[in-house]
């Protein structure tokens, strides 16, 4: 293949090709990073750690754009070890076996290695049990970046040598500091309205990554006025909210509107919602967590809940997207302001737990049908009291096995429809007292 320049022209000069402004404004130091300071203050976990002069492998959780790779390279930086990078995407076996010799030999010669993972959750567990031997030898100080839950998908083994570190997203203020940063680099303002540059923050949705993409563009264009909102909305796009249908926000969201409703909030519940629906997420699957929510947190505190819940799955399904979201969403309203009880749920669970520990107890012979002699000559069916011919249609009987003390699993809440449950409740064992003291049972 032919040379690109002539033996006469001199070869172009890497420092002065293009290199994104990410790559340009990379903190040389850790106190250059912005924000995570719960993670790098004096007091926080990574700061008493260089404090002491004692790193330990470390697992870095958080969402894209927050400086996850940024403060591995820094680490290796400022404890002398060799720095070395790798994803879990595109390496396996070979790759990890390269690495892991290179690091050995490095060691030898009296160097150490800090091996940076990006994507550490992609590894499966064989891959993963294959950094144990080499962490426990020190020959390598691991530093793992995922953005799922490291609970759910690192293996327990790595964890168990390893610190979890959370890092957050960046907050308006951390992305305004890191635009001024920018601008400096830049040498120019950015032409946006005070209202223009809050809806670029918003647009980087705290990736400090892709805000320093979208000034870059921004940074290109000719304009002679300040942009406002409205204008900076049509020449860029929004980024797509964090949201995998399969990961860990979407068990967060999800996890945020049951409790809103739980909570009796209708405005966060519907905020929660629609966060999910602009996701991508199936209104289907939100349909039936709301039944779950009617059923589970309502109960018969309203017992319209549950027909509320299920109309509204049913609309949805005649209705299909977006007509029949406006029914689910009503559902989310009258669920979040309905009366709450979980007393069903507490019984339910209390009289499953008694059931496994007596388990072979026979019901009382009293409640039992005699279809055949053998059976009545045995008892069965003896002296049961059919409770439409009892006073006020009760007869009071047990129907407890009879080693068992009657218990009360059930036990209504003050509100709602439950209040009137409570009534009946408290009816029903006044007669059976009385039943029993009178020797009626």
């Amino acid at each position: 293949m032919a040379d690109l320049f002539s033996k006469d022209d001199p070869a172009p000069d890497p420092s002065t090709a293009h290199r994104p402004l990410a790559d340009r404004l990379r903190p040389k130091h850790l106190s250059e990073v912005i924000g995570q300071q719960q993670v790098l203050g004096p007091d926080a976990p990574l700061g008493v750690m260089l404090a002491s002069g004692s790193l330990s492998s470390i697992i870095f959780w958080g969402p894209p754009g927050v400086g996850k790779t940024t403060i591995a390279r820094l680490l290796a930086d400022e404890t002398d070890l060799h720095f070395v990078q790798i994803s879990a995407i595109f390496s396996g076996v070979p790759e990890l076996r390269k690495v892991f010799e290179a690091a050995k030999l490095r060691r030898g010669n009296g160097q150490g290695t800090l091996l940076f993972v990006d994507e550490i959750h992609r590894f499966n567990k064989a891959q993963q049990d294959s950094f144990l031997p080499h962490m426990e030898d020190g020959t390598i100080l691991l530093v793992g970046a995922t953005t799922e839950n490291p609970s759910f998908e690192l293996n327990a083994a790595v964890l168990s040598r390893s610190q979890v570190m959370v890092l957050t997203r960046l907050t308006p203020e951390d992305l305004d500091q890191l635009a001024q940063r920018a601008e400096h680099e830049l040498g120019k303002t950015l032409p946006l309205t005070e209202a223009a540059r809050r809806a670029l923050f918003e647009m980087a949705d705290g990736d400090g990554r892709t805000l320093l993409n979208l000034i870059e563009q921004i940074a290109a264009w000719k304009v002679v006025d300040p942009l406002d909102p409205e204008q900076l909305g049509k020449r860029l796009m929004r980024r797509a909210a964090k949201y995998d249908k399969s990961g860990d926000e979407h068990y967060n969201l999800i996890s945020a509107l049951h409790k809103s409703v739980r909570g009796s909030d209708p405005d966060a519940a519907l905020y929660w919602f629609n966060r999910m629906l602009e996701g991508g997420e199936d209104p289907r699957y939100l349909a039936r967590r709301l039944l779950r929510m009617a059923i589970e947190d309502i109960q018969l505190a309203d017992p319209q809940a549950h027909t509320v819940a299920l109309h509204a799955w049913e609309s949805y399904e005649r209705l299909g997207s977006p007509e029949g979201e406006l029914a689910l969403a009503q559902a989310v309203v009258y669920l979040a302001l309905a009366p709450k009880s979980n007393a069903v749920y507490t019984a339910f669970k209390a009289a499953r737990e008694a059931a496994r520990k007596t388990g072979s107890e026979p019901p009382p012979k009293h409640i039992l049908n005699a279809p055949t002699k053998l059976m009545s000559e045995q008892g069965y069916g003896a002296g049961y009291a059919y409770d439409h011919d009892a006073e006020d249609a009760f007869s009071g009987q047990n129907y407890f096995p009879d080693t068992l003390p009657r218990t009360q699993f059930y036990k209504p809440v003050e509100r709602g429809f439950e209040r009137d449950l409570s009534k009946r409740v408290a009816y029903f064992e006044k007669l059976r007292a009385e039943r029993k003291n009178s020797g009626k049972t």
